[in-house]
């Protein structure tokens, strides 16, 4: 069931096993087409931008066929949940949301039920078979193959592909926009994963990092501004490692090149970035982020743990030190860059003193904001081959509430000293808890909470003096 070779070269090697294999029948090679509006669907998201990034991307795919949309549950033929395997906890969500699926196909005879993304190919005989909650099981590769896959099911027998492309990055599909303020916007700009993180089952479950043309990611941006949209985030497992060949011109295009080719698209269309890999947050982003107004001073370096040795465990390439000097890189070159970060406590072997370099790691990068997490061992991960999951869960839980405890300090410490300051806020939308105030974000990703003022509407950018703060918001007025 999982990959018995746990290294890049084993995931090629998976790769090419998996093309000869066949899946439950042969799919048709005509698309079905539905009279429009005859047939709805229904899609829930789970776990990382990129997921929300494909959902629309299905959704794109889907309408072409006749499907419509919908957002009741109650009146859809086909159900999908987007899924995640990042953590154990991600899994347990989807499994209780497809038992509350199944009570509506019940309800709602010849409702299709279908699980897309990373828990596909994991959990897929599982899904099918053994606990028999799925009509339809699609791999982040296989979007393309829904509608034929929705009639297989549509004839009785289970719609599954799970392959992985080297191949496939949908840029020749224009995303549906879900749930969409009509002014931020995901372009995703490549796909899959090289790096062999130990705890992490992503290369495993989205294949190998291919990255898209650098042009139809232009157009894209480009659309989306025509179309009103004020800011774009760049999406990938490692966006940074971005890497293009013009097949005509054979010149290479990193990813400052296409930071730059972004950001030239429109002045007051903001560029944001998601995620970046530590060893890949090179100067030459650095001074390309510096050089352009609109491209945000936010970098999200996960650093996972602070201490070398864990590091090393991790497989994540680099040491403390090195890690650090990439941290003084930035504010060096951006002295007003905000910083934020991932954190796992608890890994296999930590000891207190190691956990204890993570916490010094929060106050010496200063992050902004972190996403903290005890480890949870991934079945089929390198960790779970080689390492054991030693650390008590209560040990685990401690430690995480430390982190919390340190970060939620450096947080509030962060944001207090931008109370005084002025900042270019893109407003986003109504703030959840007052019709009468705006919410938006500043270029460093910080959410800004300020009262309306006439004439002023979502998209828009305004003027904004923080006068107070917490250690997730800040509070202002227009100036």
């Amino acid at each position: 069931m999982y990959n018995d070779n746990p290294t890049l070269e084993g995931v090629k090697k998976q790769d090419e096993k998996r093309q000869g294999e066949v899946f439950f029948r042969q799919q048709p090679q005509s698309q079905p087409v539905y009279p429009a509006g005859t047939r709805r669907f229904y899609i829930e998201s789970y776990g990382c931008q990129m997921n929300f990034s494909d959902s629309e991307i299905v959704a794109s795919v889907l309408s072409e066929v006749g499907f419509a949309p919908t957002k009741i549950m109650e009146e859809s033929d086909l159900i999908l949940i987007n899924t995640c395997s990042i953590r154990e906890r991600a899994e347990d969500t989807v499994r209780k949301r497809l038992k509350v699926f199944n009570k509506q196909k019940k309800a709602r005879p010849g409702t299709k039920i279908g699980v897309l993304g990373c828990m596909a190919e994991r959990l897929k005989a599982k899904l099918l078979d053994e606990e028999k909650l799925v009509d339809l099981v699609v791999g982040p590769d296989a979007y393309r193959d829904l509608p034929g896959l929705v009639e297989t099911a549509d004839e009785g027998d289970k719609g599954v592909n799970v392959i992985l492309s080297r191949e496939e990055t949908y840029s020749n599909i224009a995303p549906m926009r879900l749930d969409s303020n009509g002014v931020s916007a995901f372009i995703s700009i490549m796909r899959g994963c090289d790096n062999m993180c130990s705890f992490c089952v992503v290369p495993f479950t989205r294949g190998r990092e291919r990255s898209r043309d650098a042009f139809s990611i232009v157009a894209e941006a480009t659309d989306l501004y025509e179309k009103g949209y004020r800011e774009v985030t760049l999406l990938g497992q490692n966006v940074d490692s971005y890497k293009w060949e013009n097949p005509e011109t054979k010149d290479t295009v990193n990813f400052a090149h296409l930071l730059e080719m972004v950001a030239l698209v429109h002045p007051d269309l903001r560029i944001r970035f998601s995620t970046s890999h530590p060893k890949d947050i090179t100067d030459e982003v650095l001074y390309t982020m510096k050089k352009y107004e609109n491209i945000c001073k936010y970098i999200h370096l996960p650093v996972q743990s602070g201490n070398s040795r864990v590091l090393e465990l991790m497989n994540r390439t680099y040491t403390r030190e090195w890690y650090k000097e990439r941290v003084e890189a930035i504010y060096r070159i951006m002295p007003e860059c905000a910083i934020s970060s991932d954190v796992i406590t608890g890994f296999c072997t930590e000891t207190e003193e190691e956990h204890r370099d993570t916490l010094s790691m929060i106050d010496f990068a200063k992050y902004s904001m972190s996403y903290m997490f005890f480890y949870s061992e991934r079945p089929g991960t390198l960790a779970a081959r080689k390492y054991e999951d030693d650390v008590p869960l209560k040990v685990k839980k401690r430690r995480l509430a430390e982190v919390i405890e340190v970060q939620q300090r450096v947080s509030l410490a962060h944001n207090l000293a931008d109370v005084g300051k002025t900042f270019k806020v893109l407003i986003e939308g109504d703030s959840k808890r007052s019709a009468e105030d705006f919410k938006g974000r500043n270029t460093q990703n910080k959410m800004l909470i300020f009262p309306k003022k006439p004439g002023l509407k979502p998209g828009d950018y305004c003027t904004v003096r923080v006068n107070d703060a917490s250690s997730a918001t800040l509070k202002g007025e227009i100036v």
